[in-house]
């Protein structure tokens, strides 16, 4: 299993993008992001720091939407 790379909010927003997420609001540095699939509607909130922690990339914004860490590296 690779390692996960230090990233920001914004670099994390804009991979998450590139498979279907778009923006649908923001409340203080938080910002939820959606996408509509065939088996229903997927919903993250990204915070948008300078860097994430680790924990918080892989088990609240790539673990609930089914998107692995080489997946998630490609789109980067």
């Amino acid at each position: 299993m690779p390692k996960l790379p230090q990233v920001s909010g914004k670099e994390t927003i804009k991979a998450l993008q590139k498979v279907g997420f778009q923006l649908v609001s923001q409340e203080g540095s938080h910002i939820k992001l959606a996408r509509v699939l065939p088996t229903g509607k997927q919903t993250v909130i990204v915070p948008a720091h300078k860097v994430l922690k680790k924990g918080t990339l892989r088990s609240g914004i790539l673990r609930p939407i089914n998107l692995s860490i080489e997946d998630f590296l490609k789109l980067l």
